[in-house]
Parts: C-alpha cells; sequence; structure tokens
C-alpha cells in the first residue's frame, strides 16, 4: 500500500493530496495542515518515493496504475468518496480518476500539470537515463526545473536524490504514456486548474487547455510560481483550494435559505457553537448541497419524501419546518394534507394523528387555514 500521512477529523469529509514527480508528501507540507481543520486530509507518497515501498510499479507502468494504488489506500482507509488534489503527475493521476472513476471523485484540482506531457520521447529518454545513471545528476538541477531562481526547499531536493531510481523511471513511463486530451469533455466534477505562471514544464497554456474542455472549470494562475506551486507559493495555493472546496457548502447555505426562509438559517446561524459549527457545515454541504441541489427530483417531490420520513420517524418539530418548506415549495395545504394522510396507511394512524396536529398547527400561522 502506498506510504501516506492522514491529518485532521476523521468525520470530516476526506481530501486526497497527490504528489508531484520526485517529491514526497512533504510537497504539501505548508498546505495540508491548514486544510486539515475542516478536511480528512490524506496525502500518499508516490512508489518509491518518500515511505513508499518501490516494487508497487515497474517497467511500462501507467498514470491508471497509479490511480488504482490510490483507490486502493481509500479503499483501505474506508474512504468511499473523496476531494482530490494533485501536483504533476499527481494531479494527471487525479484527471484520471475524474474520467475513469467519477463515482469516487466529489471534487478535482488539478495543480501545475496537464492532459498530456509534451509527449512520449523526453520521458523515454529520461527513464533510460535514470535507470542507467540514477537519479544524482537530475536531483542536482531539481531547483531549475521546479523554482524561480534564488527559491529552494531542501526536504525536497533530499527526497528526490533518495528516490528509487527503477521507481522512479516506471513514473516517467507512465508520463510518457500519458494523453487524456479527448476525454477532458467527460468530466463531471467540480475542477480547479492551477498554474504557476513561472512554470517551464506545464505552463499555464496547459492548464488552460484543460480548463477550456472540462465543463464549468476554472482556472488560477499564481506569480511568482513555478512547477512546485504549493511549495513555492502555499498561501495562494490554500486561497484557491479552500475557495473550491467550499463550494459545495456556499452553493448549500443559498438553497438552504430558498427553502427553509430566512428567519430560521439566521436562526440556526445565531445558535452555532464550535461545538455544533462543524455539524453546520455538514447539513450545508451535504443536505443542501448535494442532495437538495441534485435536480433528479424537484423540490417538491422533495418535500413530498422529507414529509413522509419525518412522519414514519416522529420527527415532529423537524416537521413543523418542513411543512413550511413545502409550502414554500409550491404544495398547497391539499397537497401537504393528501400526504399526512398516506403515512396513516404506512406509518400508522398515531404518527399520521400527530403530524396532521402539527401541520394544522404550521398552516393556521403561514396561511390563515382554520384551526
Amino acid at each position: 500500500m502506498l506510504d501516506h500521512l492522514a491529518e485532521g477529523p476523521a468525520s470530516a469529509p476526506p481530501l486526497l493530496l497527490g504528489p508531484s514527480l520526485g517529491t514526497s508528501y512533504a510537497l504539501w507540507d505548508a498546505v495540508a495542515p491548514e486544510l486539515s481543520t475542516g478536511h480528512r486530509v490524506i496525502r500518499w507518497d508516490l512508489p518509491g518515493h518518500g515511505g513508499s515501498a518501490a516494487g508497487l510499479i515497474g517497467p511500462g507502468a501507467t498514470v491508471g496504475d497509479l490511480a488504482g494504488l490510490v483507490l486502493a489506500l481509500a479503499d483501505s482507509l474506508g474512504v468511499e468518496r473523496f476531494a482530490y488534489a494533485g501536483v504533476s503527475l499527481g494531479g494527471a493521476v487525479g484527471l484520471h480518476l475524474a474520467v475513469h472513476h467519477p463515482e469516487r471523485v466529489s471534487s478535482l484540482a488539478v495543480v501545475c500539470s496537464s492532459a498530456h506531457f509534451n509527449g512520449a520521447k523526453p520521458w523515454e529518454e529520461r527513464a533510460a537515463r535514470v535507470r542507467a545513471e540514477g537519479l544524482g545528476r537530475l536531483a542536482d538541477g531539481a531547483d531549475a526545473r521546479w523554482f524561480t531562481p534564488g527559491f529552494t526547499v531542501p526536504r525536497l531536493v533530499r527526497d528526490h536524490r533518495d528516490a528509487d531510481p527503477g521507481a522512479y523511471a516506471a513514473c516517467c513511463d507512465a508520463l510518457a504514456a500519458f494523453d487524456l486530451r479527448d476525454r477532458l469533455g467527460d468530466i463531471a466534477a467540480p475542477t480547479l486548474l492551477i498554474a504557476g505562471r513561472e512554470d517551464p514544464a506545464t505552463p499555464p497554456a496547459h492548464l488552460r487547455e484543460i480548463a477550456d474542455a472540462v465543463p464549468g472549470a476554472t482556472l488560477t494562475e499564481i506569480p511568482g510560481a513555478s512547477h512546485l506551486a504549493p511549495a513555492e507559493r502555499p498561501e495562494a495555493v490554500l486561497t484557491a483550494l479552500r475557495a473550491h472546496l467550499d463550494g459545495d457548502a456556499r452553493r448549500g447555505m443559498a438553497v438552504r435559505r430558498e427553502v427553509l426562509g430566512d428567519a430560521h438559517v439566521d436562526r440556526a446561524q445565531a445558535r452555532q457553537s464550535p461545538f455544533t459549527a462543524r455539524f453546520q457545515d455538514f447539513i450545508s454541504r451535504y443536505a443542501w448541497g448535494e442532495i437538495w441541489t441534485d435536480e433528479t427530483l424537484s423540490r417538491r417531490e422533495r418535500s413530498l419524501v422529507t414529509l413522509t420520513a419525518l412522519v414514519a420517524h416522529g420527527h415532529y418539530e423537524e416537521l413543523a419546518m418542513h411543512v413550511r418548506a413545502a409550502r414554500r415549495n409550491g404544495l398547497t395545504p391539499d397537497e401537504i394534507g393528501a400526504v399526512l394522510l398516506q403515512t396513516a396507511v404506512y406509518c400508522g394512524v398515531p404518527a399520521a394523528n400527530s403530524a396532521f396536529a402539527t401541520a394544522q398547527r404550521v398552516l393556521a400561522e403561514e396561511d390563515g387555514t382554520p384551526g
């Protein structure tokens, strides 16, 4: 299994972070701890890099092979669906996952990467050179490939020098064979592209190509950043990732207000404490940001389902709130009554009796319906 580092609450939304060729998960040292305040951050090492075993891949490896190792890691940690961000080769893994395993990827951020890496020949030549000579000469030039002049991260250069040559070469094989340009339009996950404006390896044009092809994608260019932007400009990368990852919560809060009303949401927000803050974020992100925004069912239909479920479980305080929401979603008092009558058959008369009492009170308050 890939070596990894998990940070943040186990119950928080999972976020996987992928590294660039030649680096370890230390690439994310200046970003991951901040992201872990609201996410279960899982950083992983490429085979033969950091703490991952070299034997996990061999000659002729593909990005699909690496993606399979990432999915095996997620499975071992009980992570079914996750947000993903990756740099360079790690970004290519994210693109592969979003195309071939869309059910696993809730959102995608591709950092200083590409849908292709300038053809197979340069990578085939690099793989042959590394297999013959090792990584010493390449590591000597790492700063020039990775950073703007005068900047360095000694830990990452050391990780490059210490990587296993055979596994590094196999990763070069994967980059040589990688080209997803004809599948970018299939990506459905919300997608952010982050380009380092000074990046010679995957210049902004490569990220722009992805942004133009992926529906609804967003592109951010970071001045003063070369190929390893999370290490060189961590604040800018963190700002972009936070805005991207919080999208579901913002969209969910808007829908929550539309359905439940500003007064209710304002009261809930006013009662929020540090103890309940993550629960409120969970509600906004998942209940309202993913479920209620799914257009498979209309809001009217979702109100019908919700009323029934609340009666079945005897949640009458929540029922009162959702009777108001049902009116906002276009249900008439007669339609609400018909739903509650249906629950008398399938949930029981006592449950329906309490539900009718709750709904009658709410409708009298909301519509002036006789009590």
